[in-house]
């Protein structure tokens, strides 16, 4: 059966033209069907501009995003397509040094729309890869992911996990079980990362079990860490606490409002065997306002305070309030280290925020550093929009 074609308007192929993966509701003009319905949901689709010339190939959703690109060419989309593109991907953390490395044993594998697949999710943990489908598009094609997981990979793979349960519930009223889709052994559940060993958990844990996207910014705090006070906010599994801890911080304090975070923390700072750490159940703007703080360096890493646009402005009172404070109290000299993962905040206004804040408190300020997510988590240069983690180290005298 031919594809459904999804037609632009005139002028609205533009971002397809420039390789843009996604094709939004307003620019289509028409759909054309041989069998006179419209497309399903994550029904596979061809795009085409008005002058009928073919775009891409994409997968169709009733929504704003209304046709997501995971073909710029005229293909099959079969076993082998999807094969090349975990082979693909995998070819790009070979070459970064994450398939081989004896001090890290987890990184991320597939990054949707940078690595050409939006929608797609895969974390590599120490022999199982965790499968998140964001779309029923990529759901209805887990069957071809998993084998081109099992080819890519060998021996070395010891189980796949499935877990689109909770992103899909928000758009579809099919049931979707968290499940191992392929297990071949016994899972490891302590994953390491540049010798920190870290308990995982993707059964129940949040995202895939890890916050991958932090990696290269954890092994940065260690170089600050030596014989300092540290503070982690938002601290959910202790990743920065590890770090700041094995490379000799005189003292490091975590601080969640989750008691289940505080309980993994205080898991993985026992699983490294170190020592030196205390934590605290606790809102952090509580926490800040409520003690008297002597850090020498201070982590702020919150979750996003802006899940769309509508929520930006309240999202960035939200930064400047929290940064403020922290600046305010950090000692002189002190090291701060702040972060934003909303995509609707982005890397200029979250650096105007944090200039905002520093305004405030009136302290003299220098940016040591620009922070953003590691090269696992590659951003398509055609869709900068995947850029999502920012993040400034701040000297503060």
């Amino acid at each position: 059966m031919e594809l459904k074609s999804i037609v632009l308007n005139r002028d609205k192929d533009k971002s397809l033209e420039r390789k843009h993966p996604w094709v939004f509701s307003g620019a289509i003009n028409k759909i054309i069907s041989d069998t006179g319905e419209a497309p399903k949901e994550g029904e596979l689709v061809e795009v085409v501009n008005a002058k009928n010339k073919f775009l891409a190939l994409g997968y169709f959703s009733d929504a704003t995003i209304a046709v997501r690109v995971i073909s710029f060419e005229k293909t099959v989309i079969n076993q082998n397509f999807w094969t090349k593109k975990v082979q693909s991907a995998f070819n790009v953390r070979e070459s970064l040094g994450l398939t081989e490395n004896p001090t890290t044993n987890m990184y991320r594998l597939m990054h949707a729309e940078g690595d050409g697949v939006p929608g797609l999710i895969i974390d590599f943990y120490n022999g199982t890869a965790v499968i998140q489908a964001h779309t029923l598009s990529i759901y209805n094609n887990i069957s071809f992911i998993v084998e081109a997981l099992k080819k890519v990979y060998g021996e070395k793979l010891i189980a796949i996990y499935n877990k689109s349960a909770e992103s899909l519930a928000k758009q579809t009223d099919l049931k979707v079980e968290n499940e191992y889709v392929y297990q071949n052994g016994e899972v490891n559940l302590i994953g390491t990362e540049y010798d920190c060993d870290f308990n995982l958990d993707w059964i129940n844990g949040q995202k895939t079990g890890f916050f991958l996207d932090q990696r290269e910014n954890r092994k940065l705090i260690g170089e600050f860490s030596n014989k300092k006070k540290v503070l982690n906010t938002f601290c959910y599994s202790g990743g920065f606490s590890i770090s700041a801890l094995k490379a000799g911080a005189k003292e490091v304090h975590s601080v969640d409002s989750s008691q289940k975070a505080i309980d993994l923390t205080d898991a993985n700072v026992k699983l490294n065997k170190l020592k030196k750490h205390k934590s605290f159940t606790s809102d952090t703007l509580d926490y800040l306002k409520d003690n008297t703080i002597d850090y020498d360096v201070i982590i702020l890493d919150p979750p996003a305070y802006a899940k769309n646009q509508k929520a930006k402005h309240n999202a960035v009172q939200g930064y400047k309030r929290l940064n403020a404070m922290a600046l305010k109290q950090i000692k002189p000299g002190g090291i701060l280290f702040t972060f934003s993962c909303s995509q609707a905040v982005n890397r200029k206004l979250f650096y105007d925020t944090i200039t905002a804040a520093a305004i405030e408190v009136g302290r003299n300020i220098r940016v040591l550093h620009h922070l953003s997510q590691p090269a696992d988590h590659p951003v398509n240069i055609y869709h900068p929009e995947g850029e999502y983690l920012k993040g400034l180290v701040l000297y503060v005298e």
